[in-house]
């Protein structure tokens, strides 16, 4: 072989060979390995998780109204007691004193009250013998035989009888007035007696005692309570305190249900409704970056066998059901940066056809704004259209334990990119993707 046929050869390899590399290079695509799930109708149902402490909703701290030594403790702790039932007394001895007390002080107001009134009848008969005297002078007077000076003194003892009969009246009236004193004196005496005699208010069980007999009992005042003595819970009817975040508290509304788990009942499930919901947070003393939490509670249905007061627990309350709802794996929503129009209408992202070995534009994201334009950050899934990924905004409702209700941008069929997580988070309009998983296929409805 000729020197030239030589170099021909060998320029003709290395073309060939150029041909081919160019080829393959341009041939490649950097496909994106992802997980994708096909967009179907699910029953959703939206919660709030929350968690509380066990409570009766009617309970009541029995403490002392009058001071004393406490004598005949009659209930112990764990106790079932009945509406009237006995529980404790106080000493009396210095009660039932002043009770003895105020009866002989209203003993002897009336007995006042009696010789008043016969002092009453004795000025009346003065009054009439006076008047009677003066009477038989008047005449003596007008026949001349009788001094005026005599005459004279006939009518002042007139009016001295009289104004003892109004000052008798009046001493009536003001015993009467010390009478009725004394019986309200004597009726508190006796009320105040009375209260040493503790009964349960209501039907329930002794969750506290905190007295022994022998101890003396304080009354509350103004500036310091008193003792609390006992504590009778009506078991009956249980709710639960929970303390729900700011965030959740919105969606929260009286008469939704809730599903109720005692850490202390394991395996049991308990169903109630929400009765109250807190207006203003609850009230934390010293750190000041605590999370704000808002009070609500959920009352159980039915009776709760063998629970306490103060046990653990966690509620999830139902806030909102849909049925056959359009969803959307929650993994598969992401937040992109997008140009929105004065009108509200997104700058399409150029998206190279299909074939095309072109990379994706991102000048719907780079370019200078036009005027009324504004950059926004738009919640959206990506859709494989194609083999590329397209972004499309989304407008959801409720979120359920695993997928979002879509109330716009995508429809039943659509195939939803779902991961890996790194994938999605770095993922662009018109990226080449290659489906490993078909989750949609395998996931169950949720």
């Amino acid at each position: 072989m000729t020197r030239k046929k030589l170099l021909i050869a060998g320029a003709v390899v290395i073309v060939l060979a150029a041909i081919a590399y160019a080829n393959f290079a341009f041939k490649r695509t950097d496909n994106i390995s992802v997980t994708a799930e096909k967009i179907e109708r699910r029953d959703l149902e939206a919660v709030v998780s929350a968690s509380g402490k066990i409570q009766p909703k009617k309970s009541v701290n029995i403490s002392a109204e009058t001071m004393g030594k406490v004598v005949h403790l009659r209930v112990e702790q764990g106790d079932i007691v009945k509406a009237g039932q006995p529980l404790l007394e106080i000493d009396p001895k210095n009660l039932e004193s002043q009770l003895n007390q105020r009866q002989a002080s209203l003993d002897t107001a009336k007995s006042t009250l009696v010789q008043t009134k016969a002092q009453v009848n004795n000025s009346r008969v003065a009054l009439k013998t006076s008047e009677d005297t003066l009477a038989r002078q008047d005449l003596q007077f007008k026949a001349g035989l009788l001094s005026r000076q005599e005459f004279e003194r006939a009518q002042s003892d007139v009016e001295t009888q009289r104004t003892n009969l109004q000052v008798s009246l009046q001493s009536v009236q003001v015993q009467e007035q010390r009478i009725k004193q004394e019986e309200a004196n004597l009726a508190s005496a006796q009320y105040d007696l009375n209260k040493v005699r503790i009964v349960s208010p209501i039907d329930g069980l002794v969750t506290a005692r905190n007295v022994e007999e022998g101890e003396t009992a304080v009354v509350g005042t103004m500036n310091n309570a008193g003792t609390v003595l006992l504590t009778v819970a009506d078991l009956s009817v249980i709710e639960t305190e929970l303390e729900v975040d700011e965030t959740d508290i919105p969606y929260v509304k009286l008469g939704q249900s809730a599903k109720i788990t005692i850490d202390a009942l394991q395996d049991q499930t308990f169903t109630g409704k929400v009765t109250e919901v807190g207006n203003s947070p609850i009230a934390t003393a010293g750190a000041t970056t605590r999370a704000t939490n808002f009070k609500v509670k959920v009352t159980i249905d039915g009776r709760v066998p063998n629970v306490r007061p103060g046990f653990t627990c966690t509620a999830v309350i139902t806030t909102a059901t849909r049925e056959k709802a359009v969803s959307v794996p929650i993994q598969a929503m992401t937040v992109r940066e997008r140009i929105a129009n004065a009108d509200g209408s997104l700058v399409p992202v150029p998206v190279p056809p299909p074939g095309s070995r072109a990379k994706p534009s991102v000048a719907a994201t780079s370019d200078e704004l036009k005027p009324g334009q504004t950059r926004k950050e738009i919640e959206g899934v990506f859709v494989i259209r194609d083999g590329r990924s397209l972004f499309v905004p989304v407008k959801s409702g409720i979120a359920g334990e695993k997928y979002f209700e879509v109330l716009e941008g995508l429809k039943e069929g659509d195939q939803v990119v779902t991961g890996p997580f790194q994938s999605v988070r770095g993922m662009q309009d018109g990226d080449a993707v290659k489906i490993t998983t078909a989750a949609a296929a395998a996931t169950p409805k949720s």
